[in-house]
């Protein structure tokens, strides 16, 4: 067969979607210009490389509220990216929006997020003189830390999206805006149901009101949430309506309250603050022990910016590891 398939997917795209999709034919392009793939559009070819990327599969074992829990149901760092995922698709699916730029974004909005989740961020943020925010970090890892130094040259729409998907500005293409909303979406609903999990609270809890106006369980919420943002979006602006974002912020002040500084979900973040600390001390104050990847950042950058981003890349699991090498003392075997 002697045909370019994305010739035909761009075609289809334009043929499809709405006036308001952002078309991968009509793409702001890459830092780095590169030949077109005969079968990919830009923004599949995007999704691609998120998904094979090292820092993807770092977020298996990344904090997103309970850290280091016993089960297997909880959420981590890339079961939340799916789920946003699958929540931003559907909006962009049900509004004629590009779906490949929806999902190549959503995979890769939290590349960047530190060990231990916002704990983590936090921490980081405090320790650097230059401050520390897990979108900017995604961003940078993106563009210049996957690959040894190569970054993964994505398109501007990603990139973008990317950047916005949290707070400040809002992203250029309302695929950029579906992820932020979808982000929030998915959080709140997936800390509740392991909440739930894990005796914190029950369903009951929530006040009656909320339940009653946004879904008396997880499925309903969502749905409910998904299928207002779909008939309230404009031609500009991915947005929930007047009433349920009222509703959204109430239940988000809830979880504030009842989960997320419960003294149970809390528990351990001291320690892994700390322990956060002492690792950015010790290698800001030997810099030469960091691989050399981070050698070559702290040259050109700053020492604390290699340091920040060989923090931000680690996993739970790799941050305790760090941590036992270099301060929990070794006993000798007879």
């Amino acid at each position: 067969m002697n045909m370019n398939i994305r010739l035909i997917s761009e075609e289809n795209e334009r043929k499809i979607l709405s006036k308001n999709a952002t078309l991968s034919s009509n793409s702001r392009g890459r830092k780095r210009p590169e030949e077109e793939c005969e079968i990919r559009t830009c923004f599949q070819r995007d999704r691609d490389r998120i998904i094979h990327s090292q820092a993807f599969r770092r977020l298996k074992h990344k904090t997103q509220v309970f850290l280091s829990p016993s089960g297997d149901h909880y959420r981590t760092r890339l079961t939340h990216t799916l789920e946003v995922s699958q929540i931003a698709r559907t909006i962009a699916r049900s509004l004629q929006l590009n779906e490949d730029l929806t999902e190549a974004i959503a995979l890769g909005h939290d590349l960047g997020h530190t060990p231990f989740g916002h704990a983590g961020e936090r921490a980081l943020a405090r320790l650097s003189p230059n401050g520390f925010k897990h979108y900017e970090q995604s961003v940078r890892v993106v563009d210049l830390l996957e690959k040894d130094g190569e970054g993964l040259n994505l398109t501007d729409e990603v990139r973008n999206g990317i950047l916005c998907h949290t707070v400040g500005e809002d992203a250029y293409t309302l695929e950029g805006q579906i992820i932020r909303i979808a982000d929030k979406i998915a959080y709140i609903n997936h800390d509740i149901d392991d909440a739930v999990r894990a005796g914190v609270i029950e369903e009951g809890d929530i006040p009656l009101d909320l339940r009653i106006s946004l879904g008396m369980s997880k499925s309903e919420r969502i749905n409910n949430m998904v299928v207002d943002v779909i008939h309230n979006s404009t031609d500009e602006k991915i947005l929930m309506s007047d009433d349920f974002w009222s509703r959204f912020n109430d239940l988000h002040s809830y979880m504030f309250t009842a989960v997320y500084r419960n003294p149970v979900c809390k528990s351990e973040e001291s320690k892994a603050v700390a322990m956060l600390e002492k690792i950015y001390e010790h290698y800001s104050q030997n810099p030469e022990q960091m691989p050399e990847q981070f050698l070559n950042i702290a040259e050109n950058d700053g020492i604390d910016r290699a340091v920040c981003d060989y923090i931000a890349g680690m996993s739970d699991n790799y941050s305790v590891k760090i941590f036992n090498q270099l301060y929990v003392p070794k006993f000798w075997i007879e």
